[in-house]
């Protein structure tokens, strides 16, 4: 095991090569659970299109749900960043559409994240504010929040998120993110923290960040209950 906390290690499992960190404790918390796969001898048959698998019709599993398919429902090889695959890999049609998506996400939304955003921030019920930085560690564990002082929040210690809203956006259309809500617990402590970000100089900046970070609370919720 290498001494460095964020290390990765390479590891071959039936579904593929991973790359993941060497100390599980520092899995990101996006990260999906490889799935059990259905033993060969409980799916005689395509679990999609019902085709009775033979010599030549062969059985496949999706590397995301671990279901058994053929080969006609099952051919598409998808990045799965979310279990730390190496190269793309087998899915089913349902799984590798949500990966598809997911990609989007890893591609820009999670570049905006780790970049920042600038916003004026409140701990609690102080009447004080101070303007920082706001971005997601390399790690994508943490939230870090930087200006004249600093601190973090850790990601899967976050018991609710909620964007707040400026109401329509230029030329009318959706609303646009202005700010977000949160409760948290700070290490070493059980009781929730209110923490609220409201967009400072760069409002498009911000606004692109506050999208992404709730595109990042879909698939934290979506992880926590795997």
């Amino acid at each position: 095991m290498s001494s460095v906390p964020d290390g990765k290690k390479l590891v071959r499992s039936p579904s593929g090569l991973r790359m993941v960190p060497e100390n599980g404790a520092f899995n990101s918390p996006f990260s999906l659970d490889e799935p059990q796969w259905v033993p060969d001898k409980e799916c005689p048959r395509c679990m999609q299109c019902d085709t009775k698998f033979d010599f030549i019709r062969r059985k496949h599993h999706c590397r995301r749900c671990g279901r058994c398919f053929c080969d006609k429902c099952c051919s598409k090889k998808v990045a799965l960043p979310r279990m730390c695959f190496v190269d793309p890999v087998r899915q089913c049609a349902e799984c590798s559409l949500v990966s598809q998506k997911e990609q989007e996400f890893y591609d820009k939304q999670l570049k905006v994240l780790l970049g920042g955003g600038t916003f004026v921030v409140t701990l609690g019920t102080s009447d004080k504010s101070e303007t920082m930085t706001c971005r997601l560690s390399n790690n994508h564990r943490y939230l870090f929040l930087d200006g004249e002082s600093h601190f973090e929040v850790e990601l899967s210690r976050i018991s609710s998120m909620q964007i707040l809203t400026d109401g329509t956006s230029p030329g009318g259309g959706t609303s646009r993110a202005s700010g977000m809500l949160l409760h948290y617990k700070p290490m070493g402590s059980q009781d929730a923290q209110q923490l609220q970000m409201e967009a400072a100089e760069d409002k498009k900046v911000a606004s692109l960040w506050l999208a992404a970070m709730h595109k990042a609370a879909k698939l934290l919720h979506e992880a926590r209950d795997q």
